[in-house]
């Protein structure tokens, strides 16, 4: 029986152009660069800087600076008389000649210059790299599912790119990054140091909450700092966005899901990234509360993962479970994937893209970014982990090694490092991965054998429950060998060696866990975790829902025992026999 492509086009039509108009209402009365900002509290940002000129081709980022010595004002050479004669010597190749202030700021501006250019070609690379994991998780979940299904989830995992990265040029990069601040390792220009959208007065300090600038990436921000923040940071949307996919595997109408797109990158994945990467609220639990250094969260395991993971649950819980996963009784039925070879290969994809997500994250490879090194070491030891004990522990459980588990245990240590990978050693990395693997398979139990959702991938145990446990993980293991600074916040009042000492009397420490001393990294970690799994799942389950009653969310080939998705949807299928 053939099916129309799509039920109710015209009530999609009115929802997609309500929601365009409401976007450029939004949009249009944001204040440009350039325009006086409504009076409004400053953004919580590490800058307090007025937003600077856009540099289009390079000439100009990093002029001035440089990773080893402090910045200088390019405006104002006279500003170098101020150095001593020792300072000339130290700068000097040959101490014994004289160096004249214009030596000084070329020998500067060069070394400026090439460092910002290093950290923007290291940036750009890792971006690449956590690109490439599109291709891994379109083989993981490809492979989980039936043959019949193929090019739909091929499909769905190629589409959320596109979707996404149009959703994300729109608004949703300006409203998680607008008001982050001062570049930093991309030259250090304030383009970005806007008021946030949002600033609640919490205990009498703001809590900002979305950023108020870069829509549409417009000529107020052609700039190659904020373009390379805007690459690194799609793709890492992206990967959220992609989650959701393999939950809902199997039954999601195509035109609904290219809508879904568009809301996650727009809307739902920027509200809490804000919040901890855009110089919003939670980052600044530390200088306004006293709490750690504010919720740390290095590379997304929360961010990314945990957020996907709890939008792909509320996805699978509105969309209903495939045809005959349950019995009447309750009881489930395993359906298994039509080619674990390929899911092999897509989980090593996933691993080898791993390693942008987690060292790429230093935004940066010159200077004092040298712990790029270690997180890479972490982050191979955790993925080890986490593949070993998810075999093991089936073994145990079951009698038999389970392929599908070894893969999503390999995964869900990836997941769990990817927070706190800038801030723990080999030992920690290992422990959180073995933890990490067996919390993804009670999860994916709990959620098929009591919830009765059906993710036919695993994507909630992998990415939502496993990513919870990373950044909570932060606030227990971080041992302070890094990160001083971090979101504003230097280490003054730690607990080191049992003894409570302030700044003057301890070297400034990094994010430190409570096995260290501070109890109040993992407060602000576990306030992060609370609002993220709030937030994610909340919102999207109100989505799903709202979009469900509108216009079909689940396809109607989904439940027709004599059609699949490839055929209905797209006309093809996936394996020709001839």
């Amino acid at each position: 029986m053939k099916r129309p492509f799509f039920n109710g086009p015209k009530r999609l039509g009115v929802f997609v152009a309500a929601c365009a108009t409401l976007l450029a209402i939004f949009v249009s009365t944001t204040p440009a660069h350039g325009q006086n900002p409504p009076a409004q509290p400053p953004a919580a940002s590490p800058s307090a800087a007025a937003p600077s000129k856009p540099d289009p081709t390079g000439a100009n980022t990093g002029l001035g600076l440089s990773t080893s010595t402090p910045p200088v004002d390019n405006a104002s050479p006279a500003g170098l008389n101020a150095w001593s004669a020792d300072d000339v010597k130290r700068w000097s190749k040959d101490p014994k000649a004289p160096v004249t202030n214009a030596d000084l700021l070329k020998a500067l501006d060069a070394a400026g210059q090439n460092a910002v250019a290093l950290n923007i070609v290291w940036t750009l690379i890792t971006g690449y790299l956590v690109m490439f994991m599109q291709a891994g998780f379109a083989m993981v979940e490809t492979g989980f599912c039936r043959r019949r299904n193929a090019t739909h989830v091929m499909m769905l995992n190629m589409l959320v790119y596109g979707t996404g990265l149009i959703g994300w040029w729109i608004a949703g990069f300006g409203l998680m990054f607008g008001s982050v601040g001062q570049l930093g390792t991309f030259g250090n220009a304030s383009i970005l140091t806007q008021p946030n959208l949002l600033h609640p007065a919490i205990g009498g300090h703001d809590f900002g909450i979305w950023g108020t600038h870069a829509f549409f990436l417009r000529p107020s921000v052609y700039d190659v700092g904020v373009y390379t923040l805007f690459l690194f940071q799609m793709v890492f949307m992206d990967t959220a966005a992609t989650i959701p996919t393999g939950a809902m595997a199997e039954r999601w109408s195509f035109p609904s899901f290219l809508l879904y797109g568009l809301v996650i990158s727009i809307v739902i994945y920027p509200f809490y990234g804000s919040m901890m990467w855009g110089g919003g609220g939670l980052s600044t639990l530390g200088v306004n509360f006293g709490l750690g250094h504010g919720a740390v969260d290095w590379a997304g395991s929360s961010v990314i993962h945990a957020v996907g993971g709890f939008v792909g649950l509320a996805g699978a819980k509105v969309i209903g479970p495939r045809r005959g996963k349950f019995n009447k009784d309750g009881s489930p039925n395993a359906i298994p994937g039509h080619n674990i070879p390929m899911a092999f290969i897509g989980a090593f994809i996933l691993a080898f893209g791993w390693f942008g997500f987690n060292p790429g994250s230093s935004l940066g490879a010159s200077g004092g970014n040298m712990r790029i090194a270690m997180i890479a070491v972490v982050t191979m030891l955790a993925s080890a982990a986490g593949a070993v004990t998810a075999c093991l522990y089936m073994k145990w459980k079951t009698g038999k090694f389970d392929p599908g588990m070894s893969i999503n245990g390999f995964l869900a240590g990836l997941v769990a490092i990817t927070a706190p990978s800038g801030f723990v050693d080999a030992t920690c990395a290992v422990i959180i991965g073995a933890i990490a693997a067996l919390i993804c398979i009670w999860a994916c139990g709990f959620v098929e054998r009591k919830l009765k959702i059906d993710d036919p991938v695993g994507a909630f145990g992998v990415h939502g429950a496993a990513g919870i446990w990373g950044v909570i993980s932060v606030g227990i293991f971080a041992d302070g060998s890094f990160g001083a600074g971090y979101n504003g916040t230097g280490a003054t009042e730690y607990v080191l060696n049992g003894v409570h000492t302030g700044a003057n009397n301890v070297p400034l420490m990094g994010v430190t866990g409570c096995l260290h001393g501070d109890w109040g990294q993992l407060i602000a970690n576990l306030i992060a975790a609370v609002i993220c799994i709030t937030w994610a799942f909340g919102s999207a389950y109100v989505y799903f829902s709202l979009q469900k009653k509108i216009f079909p969310l689940r396809s109607p080939a989904a439940d027709d025992p004599e059609e699949d998705l490839d055929q209905a949807e797209f006309g093809t299928i996936a394996y020709v026999h001839n």
